[in-house]
């Protein structure tokens, strides 16, 4: 048997990796504008091939992200395109190519990797975990919403999709810094992870619409990305893929436009915040339902010191923690955190006895301020040392609003 190596997939081997990938995904040969879309997002991002010999036997992708964090950003390696060929399973081809992920990362200042599971008991064995959760929401529009907060009247406008990260962007840009979890956007992530002609989803569905609030001349102030899908009866569905809101008002102009389209009698909203002020303005609770809620952004601290340095802190905290990391024994040993009135912290090695024992899991899924210790805790996943540790390190890593990701990649 000949021993696997791992190295970087050059662009000649493409459509080599994008065959594996339709293969172990059961996916039919798509059309060539899907595969052409397919092929551009490869070629911008850090290709990991295992090879047997010259045969490429699995594939792992990973975008140069830029994420947000509580208080700023940082870079991110956006896992993706993750196939290894039925021949090749139980023989670590997966662990192999994550190895030299998490060398890759270190070596290019990548304190965070984060991913969309295709199975979820795959990925906790690498130290990933999710750090935001999203609802699906449905909307009966068979009779018009009620709305407890009174929409803003400014003027609704539609926006042609190529024209659209000209309007919308400084509006994502600017509400990306309020929550954790969310990618930076340039040209290219807009156009083919946002606003593509063609995603390779439902081909019923119309290409994306982008509508806007605002007053003529003045830059918006919301905007909902949304398809729709229609049937020879004349019932339709509005699928919601984004709704970014400077103020409740606004969003309920949004909501309220959504729901009133012609020949719909639904929407869908997938990928909605928690904290989505929808469910609190809605007058009738049973016409607005939630139908999922779900794991959605997975993330993995690659570099704890990196990553808790990183982000701000809602209030002072002075805390040593064990952190156990069996994927990354670098990451492994016990930490002084201490965040200051600022919000900005200090992370040094120490020999001091812990007040927490975490494992990089659980560090994980209160890093954007998600899931608090004190959960953790009473979960028996964390251990602690100190009474009123947990409670402590949850209140510093409090965030005004709950994190979310719509971006999948």
């Amino acid at each position: 048997m000949t021993a696997v190596e791992y190295r970087s997939i050059p662009e000649t081997h493409l459509d080599r990796a994008l065959d594996l990938h339709y293969l172990v995904f059961l996916a039919k040969e798509p059309e060539d504008d899907v595969r052409a879309l397919h092929r551009e997002i490869l070629q911008h991002c850090d290709r990991i091939g295992a090879y047997e010999g010259d045969e490429l036997v699995g594939l792992l992708a990973a975008h140069p992200l830029a994420l947000s964090v509580p208080g700023g950003e940082l870079p991110c390696a956006g896992v993706t395109f993750v196939s290894v060929a039925p021949t090749h399973r139980r023989r670590g081809v997966l662990s192999g190519m994550m190895a030299e992920l998490w060398r890759r990362c270190a070596a290019g200042g990548q304190p965070l990797a984060a991913l969309w599971v295709s199975e979820t008991g795959i990925y906790g064995r690498f130290g990933f975990e999710p750090a935001t959760r999203s609802y699906t929401v449905e909307i009966d529009t068979d009779h018009p919403l009620v709305l407890r907060t009174e929409p803003d009247e400014r003027p609704l406008r539609l926006v042609a999709p190529a024209d659209a990260p000209a309007v919308i962007g400084a509006l994502h840009a600017a509400g990306r810094r309020e929550r954790g979890g969310r990618v930076a956007r340039d040209g290219f992530w807009w156009r083919t992870h946002v606003l593509p002609e063609e995603d390779g989803g439902n081909d019923d569905l119309t290409p994306v619409r982008v509508v806007t609030v605002g007053d003529p001349g003045a830059e918006p102030v919301g905007y909902a990305c949304y398809r729709t899908l229609g049937d020879d009866e004349g019932r339709g569905v509005v699928h919601v893929d984004e709704l970014e809101a400077a103020s409740p008002a606004v969003a309920a102009a949004l909501w309220r436009y959504l729901t009133s389209i012609d020949l719909a009698d639904k929407v869908r909203a997938w990928g909605r915040p928690l904290d989505d002020p929808l469910l609190r303005f809605a007058g009738d609770r049973d016409q607005v339902r939630i139908t999922q809620e779900f794991p959605a952004l997975w993330l993995r601290l690659v570099d704890v010191p990196a990553a808790l340095t990183g982000r701000t802190w809602a209030e002072p905290v002075d805390l040593v923690l064990e952190v156990t990391d069996v994927e990354l024994p670098a990451n492994a040993g016990r930490y002084r955190l201490t965040a200051g009135a600022d919000g900005s912290a200090r992370v040094e090695r120490t020999g001091d006895a812990p007040d927490l024992t975490i494992g990089v899991r659980e560090l994980t899924a209160g890093y954007l301020g998600d899931i608090g210790a004190a959960e953790l805790v009473r979960a028996g996943l964390v251990a602690e040392h100190t009474p009123g540790a947990a409670a402590r390190l949850e209140r510093a890593a409090r965030t005004k609003l709950l994190p979310h990701t719509v971006d999948e990649f």
